[in-house]
């Protein structure tokens, strides 16, 4: 009985730094040019497997940008569905130290449209194609449910101190990697526990500084408090603080979306939504969930 067709998941980044340059990868096994991608490791989000593999096969560290279409083709195992994103990189972009190994022998900045002659994949330069007029840097503002906690019905003493469960502590832990991503330097959070424990784990692991605002507590939060935490957020954002992330409740992310000038998704107990700015405008969202 021959065996089940697997689905194949990996992740890369369309990266560009000025110029209209951007970073391509040749493999000697397939002898192609392609940008850096891989497939996931298990349990990890696609977001944090895109940055990782640039890594892996440039040496530059990158943080993600607006997310581009996704790439669906056949391959030996089954189907494989890769998530693309455009990306920018953080510190040096020189690649002229570059050791070549047998997975990756050459890595290149090459124009864009050098780039659209030299990748192998017509999927490839589909992909280039949409990147090039989105290759503008966007600053990321990341809101953040906080993680599962306990139950309210069943907490008896103040509710700013109700905690994570287990499973949200898991939440929060494995957020870190996916806020990493996308280059966050700035973590504001409501003054209440189970938000100040949701971002903790990444506080602690990158060393940024722990910001508490009791205007996005629920106690605290009222339409103009939460205008204008955002807005310092937005005004924030520049070449030292290149990413933030502001962790609330449930009843109070409506005002955040309200001051970002968007409509409240609903998000669920431990899940984002990265809201792409340039120039202080909405350029494009997505919506993730801790892995």
């Amino acid at each position: 009985m021959p065996a089940a067709a697997k689905d194949v998941l990996a992740a890369g980044v369309v990266v560009f730094r000025p110029g209209r340059r951007v970073l391509l990868v040749h493999r000697p096994k397939y002898d192609d040019w392609s940008f850096p991608k891989g497939k996931l490791d298990p349990g990890e989000h696609v977001a944090a497997a895109a940055v990782r593999e640039v890594a892996e096969e440039t040496g530059l560290h990158v943080r993600l940008c607006l997310p581009l279409s996704l790439q669906e083709y056949p391959v030996q195992a089954g189907h494989k569905t890769v998530h693309y994103w455009t990306g920018r990189v953080v510190g040096p972009h020189d690649v002229s130290g570059y050791r070549p190994n047998d997975e990756i022998d050459d890595v290149r900045w090459v124009t864009a449209d050098d780039a659209a002659e030299l990748l192998t994949y017509e999927r490839d330069r589909t992909t280039l194609a949409e990147a090039v007029p989105n290759r503008r840097r966007t600053r990321p503002v990341v809101v953040l449910r906080h993680g599962q906690a306990r139950s309210r019905k069943a907490w008896r003493r103040d509710d700013r101190d109700r905690p994570l469960v287990r499973a949200g502590e898991t939440q929060a832990e494995r957020l870190v990697p996916l806020l990493a991503a996308y280059g966050v330097s700035r973590v504001v959070s409501s003054t209440s526990l189970r938000c100040v424990q949701t971002v903790e784990p990444y506080v602690r692991t990158t060393g940024w500084e722990l910001e508490t605002r009791r205007r996005l507590s629920e106690e605290d939060a009222t339409p103009d408090g939460v205008a204008a935490v955002v807005d310092d957020v937005v005004d924030s954002l520049d070449d030292d603080v290149t990413g933030a992330v502001v962790c609330s409740h449930r009843p109070v992310l409506p005002e955040v979306f309200d001051a970002l000038g968007l409509a409240d998704p609903h998000l669920e107990a431990g899940e984002l939504l990265v809201v792409h700015l340039r120039k202080g405008r909405v350029a494009g969202t997505e919506r993730h969930q801790a892995p």
